[in-house]
């Protein structure tokens, strides 16, 4: 039976896929070698391991890939008959339990409850995939002596910024309410940022550290966030209805130049070093990702439209605000990455892959 990858996904996925496996990273040092990664089901890790196991259909790589999920059934979903690959194997656990597997080379720590649902329905269990698991994730990487471990942490580790500038940069810091609920997703991924860096300094580990920016791209098309109703409108033909003036200024990145940014920074990124990983074409605010999806398929007569009047008018900065969560991403692209793909163009993609669930 043939398990390649591109026999098994859609040639639309397949695609935005190979543009990862194709990416300016040194890949040769995966061959031959084991990847962990946890969070295996989720969206950003979806992308880095079909990626991987391209590498070996196409160049006989030799990667092994060891993926950590909470639910076979969800992982099935996910990647159907590739579950039967030699070179691909899932461990059925919470990265919240001790993980005992075979040994990996290099560690990817992606797993995280990275939705609002779950920030106001279940913070304790958001908070521990951060404190716990983080921890569980590093004593894995200890034991396993590997070569490099990767911390998937986020632009909410920022907080509320006044810097006086139009971006935030790696040294910057601002202000989180510890004692809001809310905030047990920042507060984690701060505290797993920390421990890592603890770990790296007592047991000699090289631990490397991601700071995404908004990720967007063909996700669920119930996904209950922003980016993602505006693609899900789009795909259903449907006008989108802004419920505020859409004011918020936000750095987003393509799920395929966020991922190979991610082994970009495991790989080359500097020990106890965050990078934050943005695309500067695509810093927009809410009301100019919604336009530009409406614009990305004129074809469709679709408009944006406001729930309330007020909001039509253009909103105006105003130099009290805080700093926008605009991220500086020149120390990664010092490393030799530059985002590829522009909103436009990620939009189409996503429209393009999203609109097989409707098929299916």
């Amino acid at each position: 039976m043939d398990y390649s990858v591109k026999n098994h996904l859609h040639p639309y996925v397949y695609q935005d896929v190979k543009t990862v496996s194709e990416s300016n990273i040194d890949w040769p040092r995966l061959n031959n070698k084991t990847v962990f990664v946890t969070g295996g089901s989720g969206f950003i890790a979806f992308y880095i391991i079909c990626a991987l196991l391209i590498r070996n259909d196409i160049y006989n790589s030799n990667t092994r890939v060891i993926a950590l999920v909470r639910s076979y059934e969800n992982a099935q979903k996910k990647y159907g008959e590739l579950l039967n690959r030699d070179d691909f194997e899932i461990v059925l656990q919470d990265v919240c339990n001790p993980i005992c597997c075979e040994r990996a080379d290099f560690v990817i720590h992606a797993a995280s409850q990275a939705s609002a649902y779950y920030f106001e329905n279940d913070p304790a269990g958001t908070i521990d995939a951060n404190l716990t698991g983080t921890s569980n994730v590093l004593e894995y990487a200890k034991r396993s002596k590997a070569e490099s471990t990767l911390i998937v942490s986020s632009l909410k580790v920022y907080g509320t910024v006044f810097n006086g500038r139009d971006k935030i940069s790696e040294d910057d810091i601002g202000y989180i309410d510890i004692d809001n609920y809310k905030n047990c997703y920042a507060q984690g991924k701060r505290a797993s940022e920390t421990l890592g860096c603890c770990y790296a300094k007592q047991y000699g580990m090289n631990v490397k550290i991601a700071r995404p920016s908004y990720i967007y791209g063909p996700a669920k098309i119930d996904d209950d966030r922003v980016w993602a109703q505006f693609i899900a409108n789009v795909v259903r033909k449907q006008d989108i209805l802004l419920k505020s003036n859409g004011a918020a200024l936000r750095s987003f990145c393509y799920v395929t130049d966020t991922a190979a940014a991610l082994l970009k920074i495991m790989l080359d990124g500097e020990n106890m070093t965050p990078y934050n990983i943005a695309n500067p074409k695509s810093d927009v605010t809410i009301r100019d990702f919604a336009k530009a999806a409406v614009g990305a398929f004129e074809e469709l007569g679709l408009k944006l439209r406001f729930a309330n009047k007020e909001d039509e008018k253009e909103p105006v900065s105003s130099p009290m605000q805080s700093t926008p969560e605009i991220l500086d991403a020149q120390r990664l692209n010092s490393l030799g990455w530059n985002a590829q793909v522009d909103l436009t163009e990620g939009i189409k993609r996503s429209v393009k892959i999203v609109g097989l669930q409707l098929e299916e």
